[in-house]
């Protein structure tokens, strides 16, 4: 029944992940130690749930245009029930926030594919980082992704190197002058400390170390299988599908570093991980055992939920 909804592309399937993930972030809110909301802090959350149910369309075009996925709807459906899995996401606005900003970036990263508007697509990816940086200063590992991204697809042109430093430096002259104007000049300084953020404490709650774990293991299986599957058949998207792993490594990464009680931005490694477990999905050949992996793949996130938030 999962695999006869969201193997194909319909309408339908972003009115269920939607709705679904609408409720979810409304009860993970008032259901939050201390929630309560006055009517400007209610519509602000309003406005960051926009953001988010953008970031799901956002992923399955990205998966759809950049052939990524096959025409279904599975990467959609698995970014969705990774956040059932990580609640706690929820209540971090700016990991929501730098997560949309840092699929932007990565949209375009993966359209140089088609060798097209090299340097503007260099150009608007660094720049989308940055101001993901706005939100988590150590967003600035995902830089790396950039000129990877280069050497992938157009490394003899010197000029594409240069690139991200005028998107840097725009960024900052034009971040500055805002700053000037408000009064603020100091806050690159204070914002770009980078600060280690890590906290052992967090890691050492079985649950939190558990889910991660389980996690960063089950993606990276899906990830081998995939490849596996890409170098069966031969498809000229292995490429992309390494600038997914790439930016899994770097969200990975940036979330031990800044990872603390009420800073959660794992979110970021949620659409990387979503096209690895669609592509697994996509190798299982017997309709019934993929219909029973899907069945285990919505349940167990819902059972998570219930646990964490529920109980």
């Amino acid at each position: 029944m999962i695999s006869s909804i969201f193997g194909k592309t319909k309408p339908i399937n972003h009115i269920i992940v939607l709705t679904i993930l609408f409720v979810l972030y409304w009860i993970v809110q008032f259901l939050s130690p201390g929630a309560t909301f006055s009517p400007s802090q209610l519509v602000f959350k309003t406005f960051v749930l926009s953001i988010l149910l953008f970031s799901v369309f956002l992923v399955n075009f990205i998966a759809k245009r950049n052939k990524m996925t096959g025409p279904n709807s599975f990467a959609m459906l698995f970014y969705g029930l990774l956040m059932f899995v990580f609640t706690e996401t929820f209540v971090d606005d700016s990991a929501i926030f730098c997560s949309f900003f840092i699929l932007l970036a990565t949209r375009r990263l993966i359209s140089l594919r088609s060798l097209k508007d090299m340097k503007l697509k260099i150009f608007d990816a660094t720049l989308w980082i940055l101001i993901a940086s706005l939100f988590y200063e150590w967003v600035l590992l995902f830089l790396v992704l950039v000129f990877a991204a280069i050497y992938i697809y157009e490394p003899k042109n010197i000029r594409n190197w240069l690139v991200p430093f005028s998107s840097i430096f725009v960024f900052f002259m034009i971040g500055y002058g805002i700053l000037t104007l408000i009064g603020h000049t100091a806050f690159f300084q204070e914002h770009y400390g980078f600060e280690l953020k890590f906290d052992l404490s967090y890691f050492l709650h079985w649950e939190n170390s558990a889910k991660l774990i389980i996690y960063i293991i089950m993606v990276l299986v899906a990830a081998v299988i995939s490849f596996l599957k890409l170098g069966k058949k031969g498809i000229g998207k292995i490429v992309t599908m390494r600038l997914a792993v790439l930016t899994f490594i770097l969200g990975i990464l940036m979330n031990m570093l800044v990872v603390s009680p009420g800073s959660d931005p794992l979110m970021v490694t949620f659409f990387p991980a979503a096209i690895f477990f669609a592509n697994y999905v996509e190798t299982i050949n017997r309709q019934n055992i993929k219909e029973i992996v899907l069945m285990v793949s919505v349940l167990v996130p819902f059972l998570i939920f219930i646990f964490d938030v529920l109980i």
